[in-house]
């Protein structure tokens, strides 16, 4: 009994040994704090570039219009054909390489699109799953096509599509996680530089695991909180 307890305080002993040493010596949990601040800043501003890339992109690909068809369709294909990070690195590295922009910036930009690929066609999938009535009595109605889509059925498929989009939302902070290829100190580099510099992996592994835990689990109880006010309005 004694060795058992013995061995268990060794274990904490030694666990809040490599805590201290991970992110308490020399100040270490600053640089996990200001990764989660990049990774915040870099998350919010591709989510809001993503979607309006994602409505003109499945504009384009719901247009009657054949050119406009084409770019949407290969605009789409060749985005999610090709690896996020080759993405990142040719966006940065070539496109904006001789533009005044702050990293986290040109990082939101190639990340938002990435994102808008998807994003278009899961709002294309979402308008072609209302009925095509909806869009014949708003043209009805006196309303032009623009009207009839802004007014009528974009609210009515954002709905239906809104999980869709939580999921892709969740899936791009992780996503941002390889921004250190640009230099950015985010979660995951931060943690980099905490194993490097200390020769310990599984405690800044795991302490990057759990921050990014913590942020997707707090969007998924926000977007959920949101996702229950559009069915009970819907409801009444």
């Amino acid at each position: 009994m004694e060795d058992s307890a013995w061995k268990g305080l060794s274990v904490m002993t030694g666990f809040a040994d490599k805590f201290y040493k991970c992110f308490i010596r020399e100040d270490r949990y600053k640089l996990l704090l200001s990764g989660i601040g990049v990774t915040i800043k870099v998350s919010l501003l591709a989510i809001v570039i993503g979607i309006l890339i994602g409505m003109l992109i499945a504009m384009c690909n719901l247009s009657k219009k054949k050119p406009l068809r084409l770019i949407g369709g290969i605009y789409t294909d060749v985005i999610r054909g090709t690896p996020s990070v080759t993405q990142l690195m040719i966006i940065y590295f070539v496109i904006f390489a001789s533009v005044q922009l702050d990293k986290w910036i040109i990082a939101a930009i190639a990340f938002g699109v990435n994102s808008g690929a998807y994003v278009s066609e899961i709002i294309r999938a979402g308008i072609l799953s209302i009925d095509k009535g909806q869009m014949e009595a708003g043209r009805s109605l006196g309303l032009n096509a623009f009207q009839t889509m802004s007014r009528i059925v974009i609210p009515q498929a954002v709905k239906n599509i809104f999980p869709a989009l939580c999921n892709e939302f969740i899936v791009l902070i992780k996503e941002t996680a390889i921004v250190g290829y640009v230099g950015l100190m985010d979660i995951q580099k931060a943690g980099d530089f905490i194993k490097s510099a200390t020769y310990e992996a599984f405690t800044p592994l795991i302490g990057t695991a759990v921050i990014y835990y913590v942020l997707i689990k707090i969007l998924t109880l926000v977007l959920k909180q949101f996702e229950n006010r559009l069915r009970r309005a819907d409801a009444h």
